[in-house]
């Protein structure tokens, strides 16, 4: 970990992260989650506030182009609270983005550009929803890419090519979303295909398919196995994911695990009076987490593999 991590409010040492909750939404607006929206500062606040009182130091914020993103909101939750934030760039799925949206006309070179303006730059303070870009001084520190269920459309393959191509030209880790965990093995195939190491790869929402032997081979070939459901019951009970992870240590694997709660609707967020909220991974799982591995290598899930997820690598190489 000789590199950096970059949060809303610039570089910061890897080690200087704390705790980290790999996959958050601070702001979100899409039309793929109607009436679900959320974009309030001083709400915000209060959310992350309760984060940090659980134990949680740093956010990784997974909202990519288009959806909402407010980057001027993200630096001045981060400030407000001491947490740092990390902030995304990319493109979601295909059903974030309504018909005739611009994510669809646009050549590869063209949506590449943005990401490494967002990345190199400053993100556009209107989230590149135009006129012209109004960069800001705050970047992106990690590309956010995405897949439907079971299928990867040619929109989405586009989108995945021109992430991948700013990640080999940056050196910023990629997470993916992996739709009801579907979609792991291919959308790694095709990142590692188009350059991008497999230990530069989060796989979000694997826990959704909590299949050990397909995570253990995912997980043996470098990529990290993202489980950020967490709290969320409607999906399957916490004890589940317990199990998943304790089954992921004992074969070996502990250092590919990072942990979030990614909740992404207004509806989950208990500034809004909604539930489980982004504080229960520190409040309620963490400590069933640590009663079950111990403490030590709950510490390593939260701090080392999250530094080392986080951390740019060397684009020279």
């Amino acid at each position: 970990m000789n590199g950096f991590v970059m949060t809303v409010l610039g570089p910061a040492e890897p080690a200087g992260l704390g705790a980290v909750d790999a996959h958050e939404h601070l702001f979100l607006r899409s039309p793929a989650l109607p009436g679900d929206d959320f974009g309030d500062v001083e709400a915000m606040s209060t959310e992350v506030a309760s984060v940090r009182a659980a134990g949680i130091d740093t956010l990784v914020d997974l909202t990519p182009v288009g959806l909402g993103r407010s980057i001027a909101g993200l630096a001045e939750v981060s400030r407000r609270t001491g947490v740092h934030v990390v902030a995304a760039t990319g493109y979601h799925r295909d059903a974030h983005y309504p018909p005739g949206h611009w994510v669809y006309r646009e050549p590869a070179s063209a949506l590449e550009d943005v990401l490494l303006a967002d990345l190199a730059s400053g993100i556009d303070e209107r989230d590149w929803q135009g006129p012209v870009p109004a960069p800001s001084s705050h970047r992106a520190g990690i590309i956010k890419l995405g897949a439907s269920y079971q299928r990867l459309s040619a929109a989405e393959r586009l989108r995945l090519s021109a992430g991948a191509s700013a990640a080999r030209r940056t050196g910023a880790p990629v997470a993916v979303h992996c739709e009801i965990g579907t979609m792991g093995p291919e959308l790694l195939d095709l990142l590692t295909a188009d350059g991008v190491p497999a230990n530069r790869v989060l796989l979000a929402h694997l826990d959704r398919n909590p299949d050990p032997g397909l995570h253990a081979e995912l997980a043996a070939r470098g990529a990290y196995l993202l489980y950020d459901t967490v709290g969320r019951i409607k999906y399957r009970p916490d004890s589940l994911l317990l199990e998943l992870i304790e089954r992921m240590v004992v074969d070996g694997y502990s250092d590919r695990v990072l942990l979030g709660t990614d909740v992404g609707r207004r509806s989950q967020l208990r500034a809004y009076g909604g539930g489980p909220g982004m504080a229960v991974l520190g409040e309620t799982f963490v400590p069933r987490l640590q009663s079950l591995i111990g403490p030590d290598a709950t510490s390593a899930i939260l701090r080392t593999n999250a530094w080392t997820a986080l951390t740019w690598s060397d684009a020279s190489k």
